[in-house]
C-alpha cells in the first residue's frame, strides 16, 4: 500500500511538471552561417569579427534581458566554405542539432538562396545581412535580409552613371554561374535599356566562377563602343578584371556594386581602382555618430576599417536582438520561440542602424537607401551621394 502511494505521488509530480511545459533555457543560441574559408574568406572574417563584437557587448551587460529574465547568449559560428551545399548543411545542423533560435547569414546570395530554403522549410528565422538577390526572401516568410535588393541596386547604378557621366552605351561583365552577379547584371541591363533604349547595352559578357583570364571578354567590350562597363563581382575578381582591362588599354570608367565594398578590394587592386565608383550600403570615410564609433572600435580591435559586410552584420545582430527582446518571453519551446522571433522581425519599423534606417516589408526586405562610393586616391571609400527608394 505504501509503495502504491509513493508511485501515485510520483505520477502526480510528473503530470504537474509536464503541465508546466518545457523549462526556459539559460542560454539563447544564435547561428552564424559564414564563409570562413573558400573564395571570399574576408567576408567570413568580417562577419565573425562583427558578431563577436556584438556578443562582447551582450556579455558586458551581463547577458540579454527578455521579459525580466537575463539569458546568456552563445554564438554558433559555422563555416559554409563559400559553397551552396555547405551552407545548406550548416543551416540544417544548426537548426536540428544545435537548436539555434535564429540564424544570421549566409552573406553571399549563392549560399543565402539555398540556405534560405532550408530555414524556411524548418520554420526557423534567418536574416542574411548582405544577400541582395530577391530569391533569398521570395515566398519565404521565415527569411529576412539587412540590405537593399538588386532590383533597387541595378537602377541606382544605371541612374548614377547616366546622371554623372551622360553616357548612353554600356557594357556588362559578370559571373554567369553565381546568383548575385547574374541577377544584378540582369537588373542593371533592364534599367539601362529602360533609360536609353533597346541595344544600349552594347556588350553583355560573362564568365564562370574561378575564371582568372578575362582578356577575351574585355577585348569584346573594348571593341563594342561602350563608354563604361559594369562589373558586379566579388573583391577577389575585381582586381583581376580592372587590372587586365587597363593592361588592354581601357581608360574609361569601370563601375561596381556592393560586392566591391570589402577591405580587400583596394588591397588587391591598388591604384588601378582609384577614382572608380560603386554602389554599396555605407561609406566608412567621413562617417559620424554610431557608425564612426563602430568603425573606430573595429579598426582598433582588428587593424583595418570594416567593410559593408561587417557593418551589415552588426546591424543584423541588433535587429535580431530587438526581435528577441520584443518577444517578451523565452518559453523553452523552440518552435514557439522561433515563431515569436519571426513575427517580431516582421513587425520592426524605423530601426536606426549604422547602415541606415530600416522598416521591413511583408516580404522580409528592408526599405533603405543605397550609397554611391568613390575610391579616393588614398584608397579610401568616400561617400559621394545617396540614392533612396
Amino acid at each position: 500500500m505504501k509503495s502504491f502511494k509513493i508511485f501515485a505521488l510520483l505520477m502526480i509530480a510528473v503530470f504537474l511538471l509536464g503541465a508546466c511545459g518545457p523549462a526556459a533555457p539559460e542560454t539563447i543560441k544564435i547561428g552564424i552561417n559564414a564563409p570562413i574559408t573558400g573564395d571570399i574568406p574576408k567576408v567570413g572574417e568580417g562577419s565573425k569579427y562583427a558578431a563577436e563584437m556584438w556578443l562582447a557587448d551582450i556579455e558586458a551587460a551581463g547577458g540579454l534581458e527578455v521579459g525580466g529574465k537575463t539569458y546568456n547568449v552563445e554564438l554558433v559560428i559555422e563555416d559554409n566554405e563559400s559553397k551552396a551545399e555547405s551552407a545548406t548543411k550548416v543551416n540544417t545542423k544548426m537548426i536540428t542539432q544545435d537548436e539555434v533560435l535564429v540564424i544570421v547569414g549566409p552573406q553571399s546570395s549563392k549560399q543565402a538562396v539555398p540556405a534560405g530554403e532550408v530555414a524556411n522549410n524548418y520554420s526557423t528565422p534567418m536574416v542574411s545581412p548582405w544577400s541582395t538577390n530577391p530569391n533569398t526572401t521570395l515566398d519565404r516568410p521565415w527569411v529576412f535580409r539587412g540590405c537593399f535588393l538588386d532590383p533597387f541596386q541595378g537602377p541606382v547604378v544605371a541612374n548614377f552613371v547616366s546622371d554623372e557621366f551622360g553616357f548612353t552605351k554600356a557594357a556588362v561583365l559578370y559571373d554567369v554561374a553565381s546568383d548575385y552577379p547574374k541577377g544584378l547584371a540582369e537588373n542593371f541591363k533592364a534599367a539601362w535599356e529602360e533609360l536609353h533604349g533597346e541595344g544600349s547595352v552594347v556588350a553583355y559578357e560573362s564568365f564562370t566562377t574561378k575564371d582568372t583570364d578575362f582578356s577575351a571578354q574585355l577585348t569584346s567590350i573594348a571593341n563594342s563602343g561602350a563608354e563604361f562597363f559594369f562589373a558586379p563581382q566579388y573583391y577577389n575578381e575585381v582586381a583581376l578584371i580592372v587590372q587586365q582591362a587597363h593592361e588592354l588599354g581601357w581608360d574609361a570608367p569601370i563601375v561596381g556594386s556592393d560586392s566591391w565594398g570589402s577591405a580587400e578590394t583596394v588591397e588587391l587592386c591598388g591604384e588601378d581602382c582609384y577614382g572608380l565608383f560603386f554602389s554599396t550600403h555605407y561609406a566608412a570615410a567621413g562617417a559620424t555618430g554610431a557608425t564612426k564609433e563602430f568603425i573606430d572600435r573595429y579598426e582598433a580591435e582588428h587593424g583595418y576599417v570594416p567593410d559593408d559586410v561587417g557593418a551589415l552584420t552588426w546591424d543584423t545582430l541588433h535587429l535580431v536582438q530587438q526581435a528577441i527582446v520584443d518577444c517578451g518571453e523565452i518559453t523553452g519551446d523552440i518552435a514557439v520561440d522561433r515563431q515569436c522571433v519571426r513575427d517580431a522581425l516582421a513587425s520592426i519599423t524605423d530601426f536606426n542602424g549604422i547602415t541606415g534606417d530600416m522598416t521591413f516589408t511583408e516580404e522580409g526586405d528592408p526599405i533603405k537607401c543605397a550609397v554611391i562610393v568613390r575610391i579616393s586616391d588614398a584608397g579610401e571609400y568616400e561617400f559621394y551621394k545617396s540614392a533612396c527608394p
